[in-house]
């Protein structure tokens, strides 16, 4: 599918701010089988440095710093994104067993597997934790093949953990969503990574969109409207990494965009700086991801 995607971001404060430095994650990435057409970044006040790069895990990256006093800072990102379904052959692959997959990660005979390895240990956000290892031993059977095991976690998780915008905050710790029972896409990220850790796999934090409105006859996915985010876990050298969103009890598809990966999501958090100045600030967000199409149609204009 052809999305269209516009991500804002409003500050408002209370008093003049004299100096704002922002980091964004909000390119998205080039993949096998996503591409990025066409973005660009609006923010008001104009920003005085606007700085482009990747980071150490290879996202795009714009560093901005505004100096006039201002009152309100918006950011909006719009993009274009062609996204493919994802390469069946890594769910067709071998079906490696759990076991195997976290033998050779930790093997000290074999080549080392450097760039999974940074996504087996604890990470600021998510601990690990003895009540992961339990939780998730209960789809880690002996010899169970891993992404057989990996998609139960996921529905495990879909069907014990009820999907609350209230119940948490970005500082909310993993321990308590264990307990609670209750949260967002973020937590559950979380919550599949730290259970795959604690048992010894490699799994990272996938931050992005899904798309807000489905064309007809398929369901709209839980966390819409925001952006979004998902798991997921090293397969072996044949398969690699393969995506799971466990939010939606799903393999993440071609309404899953990707913005970028890391540890957790203090790797990816879409927008944070610091700020001199301000006073109290308020912050909202909207997201709308739809099909191009409908975007264009949108747009054009009256004829007469």
């Amino acid at each position: 599918m052809r999305l269209h995607i516009v991500h804002e971001t409003h500050y408002r404060y209370s008093a003049p701010v004299v100096l704002s430095q922002q980091l964004l994650h909000l390119t998205p990435r080039t993949l096998p089988w996503q591409t990025c057409e066409q973005h660009h970044i609006v923010v008001e006040p104009t920003a005085g440095e606007f700085t482009e790069r990747e980071d150490y895990y290879g996202n795009r990256t714009v560093h901005l710093l505004v100096a006039a006093p201002h009152e309100a800072l918006v950011v909006r990102a719009d993009s274009e994104v062609n996204v493919q379904p994802r390469p069946r052959e890594r769910r067709s692959a071998p079906k490696l067993s759990w076991e195997a997959v976290r033998a050779r990660l930790h093997s000290l005979e074999a080549r080392p597997l450097a760039e999974p390895a940074e996504f087996l240990y604890e990470s600021p956000h998510v601990e690990r934790l003895r009540e992961l290892t339990d939780y998730a031993l209960k789809s880690f059977g002996a010899r169970r093949g891993i992404l057989d095991a990996a998609a139960d976690l996921a529905r495990r998780i879909h069907k014990d953990f009820t999907f609350d915008r209230t119940a948490t905050s970005v500082s909310t710790p993993l321990r308590q969503v264990l307990k609670e029972r209750r949260g967002v896409c973020q937590d559950f990220a979380h919550l599949m990574i730290g259970c795959l850790r604690a048992i010894g796999l490699a799994a990272r934090y996938v931050s992005g969109y899904i798309l807000t409105a489905p064309p007809p006859g398929r369901p709209r996915l839980v966390g819409a409207d925001a952006s979004h985010a998902w798991a997921s876990v090293y397969c072996g050298e044949r398969a690699g990494w393969v995506d799971i969103d466990p939010t939606n009890n799903c393999f993440a598809g071609d309404a899953h965009v990707t913005l970028g990966w890391g540890r957790d999501f203090g790797d990816v958090t879409p927008m944070r700086g610091v700020i001199l100045g301000g006073g109290t600030q308020s912050l909202a967000v909207r997201v709308t991801v739809k099909p191009a199409v409908e975007t264009a149609i949108e747009s054009e204009p009256a004829s007469g």
